[in-house]
């Protein structure tokens, strides 16, 4: 008797499991929806490239990233309160959004690359926020 009741509550439980796969099906198409307005509304903001770069990042979430990645442990960055001196002044230096994407992916002489390790939307997201904070 253990058995079937075992079997039976087995049985109940995969026509629950499927009868929720097909939800989230449905729920996955609309999630699907919203992904493709997305791109769509960012491609007709196009009209000055470097605007763009600057808001592929979100800098609030680039402040964690460099808290958490180690990058004050080797540069100084006012805004992050780090006195890090292996990499350049980040404050002196001033890079670009563009230059900072391009050696946190790359790395260059002593720093390391990051691609990788870090996503590329967190590679985006602290250069939005080193940039932000040395302009």
């Amino acid at each position: 008797m253990r058995l079937i009741g075992a079997l039976a509550l087995l049985l109940a439980t995969l026509a629950l499991a499927a009868a929720g796969c097909g939800g989230d099906e449905e729920s996955g198409s609309d999630d699907a929806d919203v992904t493709v307005t997305a791109p769509t509304e960012t491609d007709g903001e196009e009209t000055d490239s470097t605007d763009d770069d600057e808001n592929e990042g979100d800098a609030a979430n680039g402040e964690l990233v460099f808290a958490t990645a180690g990058c004050g442990g080797c540069h100084t960055l006012a805004a992050a309160g780090t006195n890090g001196s292996v990499g350049p002044n980040l404050d002196d230096a001033s890079p670009s959004y563009d230059k900072i994407v391009d050696r946190v992916t790359n790395g260059q002489g002593a720093m390391p690359s990051y691609e990788g390790d870090l996503t590329a939307q967190e590679i985006q997201d602290v250069a939005a926020y080193v940039s932000s904070s040395v302009s």
